[in-house]
């Protein structure tokens, strides 16, 4: 049996690292559904407290965890069997003969990379580790083949999967979309122009955009972590403003270039840098023009189950944080193969 079959160690080890700036508080979806009667008044669940709101939306956002790390366990299981009964050998002997036995050993340059990559952890010279870490990068290219094995076998089968994640309708502004308002995909990203992960996380956007030019496009919505940026809300005032003036855009990127200069000096620095018309961006800035809106655009990220920065739904489907481009390239991949939206 042939299949594609990758087992160089991309990944030898796993970094837990924030890939947000966190929130106060957060709320949840908007529902109609009446929930009690109170003296001819209905309650809705968006009328119950926002931390109850954010406990539900994280409680769906599980339930669909669990379905799908349960459904795909059956679904590699089934097939795995159906195979193995195909060459009458059973499941678990067919997986050690078809896929570990031939996982090669790991080579030099991978145990040396290995080891550069946790030398502070280890403490000790490569030759004495090596004894330890040589079974863990085996155990690590068994697992990466299997999984490539699992993936031939559903292409084999044409493996459908109609179990899908929860989905959160949240509208945009037309005027502050990069890219095709009428495209297939649309991202829509809750952001803080002075959170490190925001800033972060533009390059992968930028990416996703120009693979996908047509079809992709990114809208902007403000959600200014006030108590722990006290800059970010003047910040989005002055993009607006900038956007008043037809560049919204870039302004954007030369804040997110640079968030050491966010106070009242440094973001009319970057209007000069636009050549804007000064005096009105100043009018606009200085008479906080924008303020309703932004803090609406707060409301409906928290309302949206968003807790932290970046926030992003696309196509509804809810991704939290600085994530990489692979995260938003398979979200992305499934949307434009997927049906239309009702």
């Amino acid at each position: 049996m042939r299949y594609h079959q990758n087992t160089s160690l991309l990944v030898l080890s796993v970094l837990l690292l924030p890939v947000g700036c966190l929130a106060q508080s957060s709320g949840a979806a908007k529902s109609t559904e009446t929930l009690a009667t109170v003296g001819g008044q209905s309650i809705t669940e968006d009328d119950l407290p926002p931390s109850v709101a954010s406990k539900l939306i994280a409680v769906r956002n599980l339930e669909y965890q669990v379905k799908k790390q349960a459904l795909d366990n059956l679904i590699d299981q089934r097939l795995l069997e159906a195979e193995a009964k195909r060459k009458g050998i059973a499941a678990d002997k067919f997986l050690e003969q078809e896929v570990d036995a031939k996982v090669a050993e790991p080579t030099d340059a991978e145990l040396n990379a290995y080891y550069l990559a946790r030398k502070a952890e280890l403490n000790r010279p490569l030759d004495e580790a090596k004894a330890q870490i040589e079974p863990s990068l085996k155990q690590a290219k068994i697992q990466q083949a299997r999984q490539a094995f699992y993936a031939y076998l559903r292409e084999q089968a044409k493996v459908v999967v109609l179990l899908s994640p929860p989905r959160i309708e949240v509208s945009f502004d037309p005027a502050r979309v990069r890219g095709n308002p009428k495209a297939k995909v649309m991202i829509v990203e809750f952001s803080d122009f002075q959170c490190p992960y925001c800033s972060g996380v533009q390059a992968t956007l930028k990416s996703v955009l120009a693979k996908h030019p047509d079809t992709v496009a990114l809208a902007y919505r403000d959600m200014p972590m006030s108590k722990i940026h006290p800059l970010a809300r003047k910040a989005a005032e002055a993009a607006r403003c900038a956007g008043e003036q037809g560049k919204f855009w870039e302004y954007h990127d030369l804040v997110f270039a640079d968030q050491s200069k966010l106070d009242q000096a440094g973001l009319m620095d970057k209007a000069r840098t636009l050549n804007l018309d000064e005096q009105q961006f100043e009018s606009c800035f200085s008479g906080e023009k924008f303020k309703a809106q932004i803090q609406q655009d707060s409301q409906d990220g928290m309302r949206a189950g968003v807790s932290g920065t970046p926030g992003f739904f696309i196509n509804g489907i809810f991704l939290s944080g600085s994530q990489p481009a692979s995260a938003f390239e398979n979200l992305v991949q499934e949307q434009l193969s997927a049906p239309p939206l009702p």
